[in-house]
């Protein structure tokens, strides 16, 4: 016996039509290049995007076509989030922060057909158009100078539409966007998102116990848009009406904090680094800045250390965990705290807070071990694992054979994580990045995030290097807080009452900067190479 309900697809037309209906009246803010506020409404952001969608299939569009963006966060890049994929296109955000030649080889894997890009980035589009052509370069003239010769406006071009567009019916299995990996492991690879898939993943977004995002919030995207979609923040606030604030460019803590202030803001997202960055600002300039009350801020990307989530508490801000990546578009798990740990002591519930969270609904995780399927005792560690309906099940034009995937269809994540018996899943490694010392496990995430603790550190990196008697032994690297001289037997006092003696690092290198990657992760095979032949005393 089969249901009697509509056959009614999931994709993002529904979305685009009624925040034009319902929400005509709600802001979007852009912050411009020139620090100006560039404000419109959902009325308008609805009328552009099927302009834009009508002046794509004009331009001979096709379905399943590729059109890159390389953009900042702002109303324009909102306009491609929709305007393509309503078009039956595929939104391809190129992430500007990559080196150009990767950028080409994306482009080019990819094989994308339109580009669209910001003015102030046509610099960066220049060190790389040789590499890969494209068949038209649309210039948002952000500005307001004249594009160069061989682009066309992209206003220009938005004004070819009548008007009276008329968006085609799409299968909910069609592409709608596609993001590509950061390639910290040899090239990056392509990550197609379906319509269905980012339609589910906007409603769990949504959902109280996850990101709980309303009508009512003012939220922030300061994740990239070139960054997994946003983390889907972008597509969840036009569902609901939410207003939405574009940073633009701007990402330095103090022109965030000028946003949060006046535009009364209630929810963002961003990585550990633009929050450490925007406490620090805080904890200089006590009063400066007056935010909303429970302002929420979603954190991903790395492990915020305990002291960071306790530093906002104190502030009125929430710090929520949340974690994924590209190949689970990207939300996998959120920390929220489950009523029956209510009653738990303040230093208990901080340490369910550090932890990355309960899987998100319809998002299933399980942790292997060399042993096979590991207890949810929060001890076994293994590798995780998952899978679900926004969880990628390929990627794109992959030459080899990839081994991300098990037998049985789930996704290899190549995190080493631990669940326990409420299901919170506490990352403790990359696979790569676990310390083997004397036939013992060494989390280097557990360690940096202790280290991140002491007052006088600002960041911490734990590498594993060889060691002639226990095979590996780690190395923490150090930067510390502005006018701090903490030595490494500050540290080692520091660590032994709250770790086992042999976790505690033999050696710690001071430096001014940890490297990162594109996306604010640290860049921990920079290091290893750097500290490669590292030599024991």
């Amino acid at each position: 016996m089969r249901g009697t309900m509509m056959d009614f697809p999931l994709t993002l037309t529904p979305i685009l039509v009624r925040a034009g209906k319902l929400f005509g009246a709600r802001e979007i803010v852009s912050r411009m290049p020139d620090k100006s506020l560039h404000r419109t409404d959902y009325a308008s952001f609805h009328r552009r995007s099927l302009a834009l969608a009508e002046a794509l299939t004009a331009a001979g569009l096709k379905r399943g076509d590729r059109i890159a963006t390389l953009m900042w966060n702002h109303a324009w890049h909102l306009e491609a989030y929709f305007g393509i994929p309503v078009a039956g296109g595929v939104l391809h955000t190129l992430n500007l922060r990559l080196h150009p030649d990767d950028i080409a080889y994306i482009a080019g894997h990819a094989e994308d057909r339109f580009l669209i890009v910001d003015d102030v980035l046509l610099p960066l589009y220049e060190q790389f158009r040789a590499k890969h052509r494209f068949e038209r370069v649309i210039v948002v003239p952000l500005t307001g100078k004249p594009v160069p010769a061989g682009t066309e406006s992209y206003e220009d071009f938005l004004k070819s539409a009548t008007g009276s567009y008329t968006p085609p019916v799409l299968d909910e299995n069609d592409a709608a966007g596609m993001c590509y990996t950061s390639g910290t492991t040899g090239k990056p690879k392509g990550v197609v998102y379906s319509h269905r898939a980012t339609v589910l993943h906007t409603f769990a977004a949504a959902l109280a116990d996850t990101l709980a995002v309303c009508q009512r919030d003012t939220v922030v995207p300061v994740v990239p848009m070139f960054h997994a979609n946003a983390w889907g923040l972008p597509f969840t606030a036009v569902m609901v009406g939410a207003k939405i604030v574009f940073p633009g460019p701007h990402l330095a803590p103090e022109p965030i904090l000028d946003l949060f202030q006046d535009e009364k803001v209630t929810m963002s997202a961003g990585v550990p680094t633009i929050w450490m960055g925007m406490l620090g600002a805080m904890q200089k300039n006590p009063g400066k800045w007056k935010t909303q009350p429970g302002l929420r801020m979603v954190v991903g990307g790395s492990a915020p250390p305990v002291s960071m989530i306790r530093d906002f508490d104190a502030l009125g801000w929430r710090l929520i965990q949340a974690w994924g990546m590209t190949e689970t578009a990207p939300l996998g798990t959120v920390c929220n705290l489950k009523a029956n740990l209510a009653d738990l002591s303040i230093d208990e519930q901080y340490a369910y807070r550090a932890k990355q969270g309960i899987p998100a609904p319809f998002v299933e995780c399980r942790v292997f071990s060399e042993e096979g399927e590991a207890a949810w005792d929060g001890k076994t560690m293994g590798e995780l694992q998952v899978r679900g309906p926004w969880v990628a099940g390929s990627y794109y034009r992959l030459d080899d054979p990839d081994q991300k995937w098990t037998d049985d269809g789930w996704f290899r994540t190549g995190d080493v994580a631990t669940i326990d018996g409420d299901g919170y899943v506490k990352l403790t490694d990359r696979t790569k990045d676990l310390i083997k010392s004397g036939g013992e496990w060494i989390s280097s995430v557990d360690l940096e995030n202790m280290l991140m603790g002491h007052p006088g550190v600002r960041e911490a990196a734990v590498i594993a290097v060889p060691h002639p008697k226990w095979d590996e032994r780690p190395l923490a690297v150090i930067v510390r807080e502005e006018g701090s001289s903490v030595s490494a037997d500050d540290l080692r006092k520091y660590l032994e009452p709250k770790i086992a003696k042999f976790w505690i690092p033999d050696a710690f290198e001071f430096i001014d900067a940890i490297p990162r990657t594109s996306t604010g992760k640290f860049l921990k095979a920079e290091l290893r190479d750097r500290y490669k032949g590292w030599k024991w005393a």
